[in-house]
């Protein structure tokens, strides 16, 4: 099957598939050939397709790592370096990939963890305090997705790196999708709003009309923050 073959045809797995088949289709082909193909479909016109290569990214690169750890780590890198304002691109997917990968392969999660994180931190004034801080909001969206992902299931892990603290500042963006995407990581880290926030935070995030529509279990799904908040008060 040549290139443009293979492209159409994992383009509409993307598209119309279930999971099971998905998985069952990729993992037929040379993982080095699905790689370009998924990198691709990141920045596909579909959105479902956009999402479905994240959701992708997690087994492929996970049967990877299990046969070869360092050819994963070579994926990691392509897409901390997308990510670099030297590389020329914007990343588009790059957080979203990333935490994928990390919610299935503990290992790679022990080694790049902290450099997703650090996508939402500032410099700081001593040396060691190296943020790379990622200021454009469409990729604040789908960094926040990577960690609420995470956040729900590796809640314990994502305690231990403070991550609520690094969550807070988003709650005063001026993109209320941001805003909305920050709650709902609170909400994935189990946080009881009136007993774990100040009470000016709580209500800054009850004024908050907003509706999300968040890719999870393979759908896109919309969700109501102001149900959200609710919910976990």
């Amino acid at each position: 099957m040549n290139r443009r073959h293979l492209k159409n045809e994992i383009f509409a797995l993307l598209a119309d598939s279930e999971p099971e088949e998905i998985y069952r289709s990729l993992l037929r082909y040379p993982s080095h050939l699905v790689l370009n193909l998924l990198f691709s479909a990141l920045c596909h016109c579909q959105e479902i397709v956009r999402w479905r290569s994240v959701y992708c990214f997690g087994f492929v690169v996970f049967a990877m790592a299990e046969e070869n750890l360092e050819s994963a780590r070579v994926v990691m890198r392509r897409f901390l370096w997308s990510l670099n304002d030297e590389s020329g691109g914007i990343g588009w997917g790059a957080p979203e990939s990333m935490a994928e990968i990390m919610c299935h392969h503990d290992k790679l999660r022990s080694e790049y963890l902290h450099m997703l994180i650090s996508y939402m931190c500032e410099d700081g004034e001593d040396d060691f305090q190296d943020g790379n801080y990622i200021e454009l909001p469409m990729l604040q969206r789908g960094l926040l997705w990577g960690v609420g992902r995470l956040c729900k299931l590796h809640t314990g892990e994502m305690v231990g790196k403070n991550i609520v603290a690094h969550l807070l500042p988003y709650l005063d963006s001026p993109d209320k999708t941001v805003v909305g995407m920050a709650i709902w990581c609170l909400n994935q880290i189990g946080i009881n709003f009136e007993i774990d926030l100040s009470p000016d935070m709580l209500r800054k995030i009850r004024k908050q009309k907003i509706e999300l529509k968040i890719f999870l279990d393979n759908t896109l799904q919309y969700i109501n923050i102001s149900q959200l908040v609710r919910s976990s008060v």
